[in-house]
């Protein structure tokens, strides 16, 4: 059975660009080892990648305190497996952020413009035992 090939229409797209920008850019393609065309196609791309996901954070669902506290509950998991080699936190580390949140609560809150960080399940079950 033959296989179809759809085929991409290329239109040609008259650009005017401001001479010093073509000079720049056509140093550019020559370093790059490729045409103008392709540098300028290849430019326009890139920016619309990055224009496209500043829109998408702009609109992606902003987390939740509930949410928070339940990534944090799924990292605090046992996994019964070891620690890789490079993978081990030093002795004695503590998390500055979440040895703050109690200290944060207990006077009140947070620090001004900031939201509050979710305990990890063990210390609110350690202070229900109290």
């Amino acid at each position: 059975m033959p296989v179809r090939q759809k085929k991409v229409t290329v239109s040609k797209f008259p650009l005017r660009l401001m001479p010093s920008v073509r000079r720049v850019a056509e140093n550019f393609s020559e370093k790059e080892g490729v045409s103008l065309n392709q540098f300028i196609n290849i430019a326009v791309a890139e920016k619309l990648a990055h224009l496209q996901h500043e829109e998408w954070l702009a609109h992606r669902p902003k987390a939740t305190d509930e949410m928070i506290a339940n990534a944090l509950a799924i990292l605090d998991r046992p996994t019964g497996q070891e620690p890789e080699d490079g993978d081990r936190l030093p002795k004695g580390y503590r998390s500055g952020a979440r040895e703050a949140a109690p200290r944060l609560a207990a006077l009140g809150g947070t620090m001004p413009g900031s939201k509050p960080i979710p305990r990890r399940r063990s210390e609110v079950e350690r202070e229900g035992k109290k």
